[in-house]
């Protein structure tokens, strides 16, 4: 096939494109709504809050936290300067370097993320995982690897 040439999907190939569009859609709008209605978090808050208790001290640089959550810098400072107003994470000076700041989880925002996973494990099965064999499990979760490998830059 030549560069010209468009190989355009099938039926069947424009069928599954369009369900994973939506479900790209749907599936974090109902985990979203689920969560705010049962805890007063936004998604966006309980993945922050996620990533920042892994962390080593609950806490990284605003620039790595920005890189693993795929978020741009400026997006992710607007975000968190709203979570802090609401007591769930602090911003603090870097005294190592004295370049950047850290970002880090409080008390409060650790509450909240405790009181938010089990629920939100709860949606996850009921939304995504349940009716799922474990051969369907491991065939989606190698074709998501093989996606995101030639999707990541």
């Amino acid at each position: 096939m030549s560069e010209t040439e468009v190989p355009w999907l099938n039926e069947r190939e424009m069928q599954v494109w369009r369900r994973w569009l939506r479900v790209q859609t749907e599936l974090p709008a109902a985990l979203g709504r689920d969560i705010a209605r049962h805890s007063g978090l936004s998604l966006q808050d309980f993945e922050t809050l996620v990533v920042l208790s892994e962390a080593p001290d609950e806490r990284l640089r605003i620039s790595a936290l920005a890189d693993q959550m795929h978020w741009e810098r400026s997006r992710l400072s607007h975000h968190l300067r709203r979570m802090s107003a609401r007591g769930l994470v602090s911003k603090e000076d870097c005294k190592e370097d004295g370049r950047g700041s850290f970002v880090a989880l409080t008390e409060q925002g650790r509450a909240a993320l405790e009181s938010a996973a089990p629920g939100h494990v709860r949606a996850v099965r009921g939304l995504f995982l349940d009716g799922m064999s474990e051969d369907e499990l491991a065939l989606l979760g190698g074709f998501l690897e093989r996606v995101l490998q030639r999707a990541s830059v």
